[in-house]
């Protein structure tokens, strides 16, 4: 298990450092802008999207209707044809509607900057498409243990991002954003093909020519998996819509603020996802199969044997990482982001978000470990109800501290929704589980350990703040 979690681990760091380097690079070029704000926004949109039908729903339902099914490659290639039709048919739409969908994301903007933005939306989005195919070809190579190529992959669109932003540094505003859309739409070609190769090499591709050469003959024998798959699939889209609909309705009353907040809650957003990806995701990607498996094997014991360990693992790097990001926080955004257009007051700014992010990180991240659990168990419909809960507490809070507390108030909000989430999954994972699990030395170590490191980096952080 801790292999795969340090492969995708690895690969999640070398990804997000050119993440950082493309960031680095964005922030000095269009700085906080209403184009950067632009960019932002296009991209934003095929990213709602991937995160709900593909990345999320799509791999928590797939992968345990992939273990149960006794025709793998009809089933799988069935789902493949049907989801790809259906995406495919949304990317038309918004082709056809730009500036209709662009107004739905960001409705604060006024009717020039929607017009200006409308294009940019268009090319964005066929990022979409190519990223489910990817992301379904990840599925089949997690389910047999392969990891390094969907954890590295992710680098190619950084790359290629980074590539537009160097042939365009010198260009008008309104041209970088072209190249960056672009730029997009090649990084996932290039992830896709990453794929193909992947699944040649793992020996895949008997099965998915096996699935549609035996599609039309078979298709009765699976549909009791594909009826189960839908079932299990609606509720986890809206599991998963709620995570998403809240980072929406960020960007929707960002855009009411000054100008600069949709931009200040993406560079803190950027630092935030970087812990996250790199110990929660990574982790969870890697045990989710092996869950599955024992689950459906009917060997409970061994499936908490091994969530046991991750969550240690977890709770240490994510409280290391909290207290020290917290700490931190404005040395961090000023070396990262403070040049060319992004001035001293934007790094302020950009790190109270931060700091408000920050406090959810260890809730967050334990989250995505126990709703694992309910994944695999097939209860999608128990992970949607708290994730409801989760969404109307964010609404709640953030309408409430939108005006005390302007842009960082959306993201306190964003992680009171993200401790209530914590809350009700260990509530569906049972409580005496949760308990049998704290209970250990483990507890103790993480509580000096805490301290100590925390009196450490506040000794320090003027020495720190100086050599950096």
């Amino acid at each position: 298990m801790f292999k795969a979690i340090f492969t995708n681990s690895f690969g999640i760091l070398f990804s997000r450092i050119l993440g950082f380097f493309r960031d680095l690079l964005t922030a000095s070029v269009l700085g906080a802008s209403v184009y950067s704000d632009i960019f932002f926004i296009a991209f934003k949109l095929p990213n709602l999207f991937r995160r709900i039908f593909a990345e999320g729903a799509f791999t928590q339902v797939f992968i345990p209707a992939f273990a149960r099914s006794r025709h793998k490659a009809v089933f799988t290639v069935h789902i493949f044809i049907v989801f790809l039709s259906i995406i495919l048919l949304i990317a038309l739409l918004v082709n056809l509607l730009p500036e209709l969908f662009t107004k739905a994301i960001a409705t604060g903007f006024d009717a020039k900057t929607i017009e200006i933005a409308a294009p940019y939306v268009s090319i964005n989005f066929w990022y979409l498409p190519l990223i489910f195919s990817v992301t379904f070809l990840a599925s089949m190579l997690q389910y047999k243990h392969h990891f390094a190529t969907t954890a590295f992959a992710t680098a190619l669109l950084n790359l290629s991002l980074i590539t537009a932003l160097l042939l365009s540094r010198d260009k008008a505003s309104s041209e970088i954003v072209y190249y960056l859309s672009f730029g997009v739409v090649i990084g996932g070609v290039l992830q896709l093909i990453a794929h193909i190769i992947a699944i040649y090499k793992m020996g895949l591709f008997k099965l998915l020519f096996g699935g549609f050469k035996y599609l039309r003959e078979k298709a009765p024998l699976i549909k009791e998996d594909t009826k189960k798959f839908r079932n299990n699939f609606f509720p986890a889209i809206w599991g998963n819509s709620t995570a998403q609909i809240s980072a929406f309705l960020d960007t929707f009353l960002a855009s009411f603020l000054v100008t600069g907040s949709i931009s200040y809650l993406y560079y803190a957003n950027r630092i935030f996802q970087l812990p996250l990806a790199l110990f929660a995701i990574a982790t969870s990607v890697a045990l989710f199969p092996r869950i599955a498996k024992y689950l459906k094997n009917a060997d409970e014991e061994k499936a908490l044997q091994n969530l046991q360990k991750a969550f240690w693992f977890l709770t240490f790097l994510l409280t290391a990482s909290t207290i020290g990001g917290i700490i931190l926080s404005h040395e961090i955004i000023s070396v990262l982001f403070q040049r060319g257009a992004f001035d001293a007051a934007d790094t302020q700014r950009t790190s109270a978000v931060l700091t408000m992010y920050l406090i959810g990180l260890l809730p967050f991240g334990l989250q995505k470990l126990f709703v694992l659990w309910l994944y695999a168990k097939e209860m999608q419909l128990h992970a949607a109800k708290i994730a409801t809960i989760s969404l109307l507490i964010y609404i709640v809070f953030a309408l409430a501290f939108i005006s005390p507390f302007g842009v960082a108030g959306l993201a306190l909000a964003s992680t009171l929704g993200g401790f209530t989430s914590l809350f009700f999954t260990i509530k569906v994972f049972g409580v005496q589980n949760f308990f049998a699990i704290l209970r250990s030395k483990n507890l103790l170590y993480l509580f000096v350990g805490s301290l100590l490191f925390t009196a450490l980096l506040v000794v320090f952080k003027d020495f720190i703040s100086a050599y950096i």
